[in-house]
């Protein structure tokens, strides 16, 4: 093998180990969104049909940014997910208070709006287990390594979400 012959598969076995994660990233996200759309479904006069997602980051975190364009990416032009076909719209976090024409808020990791997101009576959903157990999300979904969803009574209680009882059985309510 020549040494321009090893240095191009050098660079291209680098370019595949960089872009792995990255692939992952979005292979999460697009898994939890699809979790978070069904979820929705369960709720009492939950949106159908189309529903807009404010996937809410904060610019100054760039673990935030990456996963919001992770979710925007996953959802693309709709994710179809049971009764719901989802499109995103990015929410900067300073900006919830303000938010209009959203069904639901996804909260990337990091960012806390419970406070503004209770006071327009929005559901919150975040990948991180934290966000709900802390009560800053209504809920949070992961996919991986297997599917958890994660009900807070009381920040769904501050919002009005009501859910329905087959959903309660699959869930852990904190």
């Amino acid at each position: 093998m020549s040494k321009r012959n090893t240095r191009s598969a050098v660079v291209l076995c680098a370019l595949a180990l960089a872009a792995a994660p990255l692939s992952a990233a979005h292979a999460d996200a697009a898994k939890d969104v699809q979790i978070a759309g069904r979820a929705l479904t369960f709720l009492e006069n939950g949106p159908t049909g189309k529903a807009v997602l404010g996937v809410v980051f904060d610019p100054s975190k760039p673990a935030s940014v990456a996963e919001k364009n992770a979710v925007m990416a996953a959802i693309g032009g709709g994710l179809s997910a049971g009764a719901v076909t989802l499109t995103a719209k990015p929410v900067e976090a300073s900006a919830v208070s303000g938010v209009s024409g959203v069904a639901a808020l996804y909260i990337t990791t990091g960012v806390n709006v419970g406070s503004a997101a209770k006071a327009k009576k929005l559901i919150t959903i975040g990948s991180d287990p934290s966000c709900a157990t802390s009560g800053a999300c209504v809920m949070s979904v992961s996919a991986d390594p297997k599917v958890e969803i994660i009900v807070n009574r009381a920040a769904a209680a501050a919002v009005g979400a009501v859910f329905k009882a087959a959903f309660r059985m699959m869930i852990r309510e904190v």
